[in-house]
């Protein structure tokens, strides 16, 4: 299995890898490309993400610090909430790594995301790398988009049959209001595919992954134990996981639903790809801390091995290009994406339910 988004930053195209299958490039992207890259867009940063890197840690270290100074408290319940939006930021340097924005070299890929993934934060690098890459190379693709299907909800009426079960069909039912609260069971997901991976042995290394991924958990419940009571130590446990989950749910959630849906028989090039499946945010700098650089999706999707400091940079470029070939480049306000998503999930549980009303009076 790959372990890292691998691009070609000194070229004009993309080059198909084993890392993340571009498909049809199309000769509008290379000239896009070589614009970027003039630009010096795709060069990597390795002062900006050394100093964001230290800075992370710091931070991570002085929350965890205060676990132990507030003690069995219920102010834990503030802390906890605190360390789940740090999980966050946490996460999306290791994004960053996975994307190889921080290092091209695969060995300190590694190194790096295992580091944070595993040690850190108690998920798997490997498997994510590994679903997050076929979800760049197909974004919103009916049946080759991983984050399409693994969702419990459906994003057109045709997917409403697939999902079996009493459970699953009373979500789709209700998708519209229950797609943001159930964004706080992102961790526990996370936890679960991991662990399956693992015990599958899809990863190049599942013992050493899983033995991270055990020492992370016996740790973080070695040190909530011996500062609270059990009762205490469950609740702070619980929201810290709520947190995060719909923290990283909200950043990740506006980049694609609601977006046009790629069908198995449509032959998109790279381009048109990225852009017509994908959503910016329209941002100041506080957007870009809050969304790790995913507000700025399209970009992102176009040129994932581009550092998220420079994505800021590349929006003008992206979308003068995008004027002249009169591609739809779609950027909104962060709360108007959630309003998209919504009324998205709202339309086509009414359309699968209507026909399901249709074939009840057939």
């Amino acid at each position: 299995m790959s372990q890292a988004i691998i691009a070609t930053p000194g070229s004009d195209v993309p080059k198909p890898s084993t890392d993340i299958e571009y498909g049809r490039v199309g000769d509008r992207f290379g000239e896009l490309a070589r614009r970027v890259r003039e630009a010096g867009l795709l060069d990597t940063r390795p002062g900006y993400y050394v100093f964001k890197i230290v800075l992370n840690l710091v931070v991570l270290l002085a929350i965890w610090a205060l676990v132990f100074r507030v003690g069995d408290s219920w102010w834990q319940l503030a802390v906890a909430s605190l360390l789940g939006l740090w999980y966050g930021q946490t996460g999306f340097v290791g994004h960053d790594i996975g994307h190889g924005q921080v290092t091209r070299s695969r060995r300190w890929m590694n190194i790096l995301g295992v580091a944070h993934g595993n040690v850190l934060m108690g998920f798997s690098f490997g498997w994510w790398v590994g679903h997050h890459n076929k979800h760049h190379s197909h974004p919103n693709h009916l049946v080759r988009d991983s984050d399409i299907t693994r969702r419990r909800v459906i994003f057109i009426p045709e997917q409403g049959p697939t999902r079996k079960g009493a459970v699953k069909q009373f979500i789709v039912r209700h998708q519209h209001m229950l797609f943001y609260p159930l964004l706080t069971t992102e961790s526990l997901g996370l936890r679960v595919a991991s662990l399956k991976s693992v015990r599958e042995r899809s990863l190049r290394r599942p013992l050493m992954e899983g033995l991270l991924i055990a020492a992370h958990i016996v740790a973080y419940l070695a040190v909530v134990l011996a500062v609270m009571s059990p009762g205490k130590a469950v609740v702070f446990i619980l929201v810290h996981q709520l947190v995060f989950g719909l923290y990283i749910g909200l950043s990740f959630a506006p980049n694609h639903k609601g977006m046009p849906i790629q069908r198995p028989d449509e032959d998109w090039d790279w381009l048109t790809r990225q852009v017509r499946t994908a959503r910016n945010i329209r941002s100041s700098r506080l957007h870009d801390f809050l969304f790790g650089g995913l507000n700025y999706q399209i970009e992102h999707h176009l040129f994932p091995t581009m550092p998220r400091v420079n994505l800021r940079r590349a929006r003008p470029i992206v979308m003068a290009y995008c004027r002249e070939h009169d591609i739809a480049y779609h950027e909104v306000s962060m709360w108007q994406s959630y309003v998209e998503i919504f009324n998205h999930l709202r339309r086509t549980t009414r359309a699968y339910q209507a026909t399901l009303t249709g074939r009840a009076v057939s």
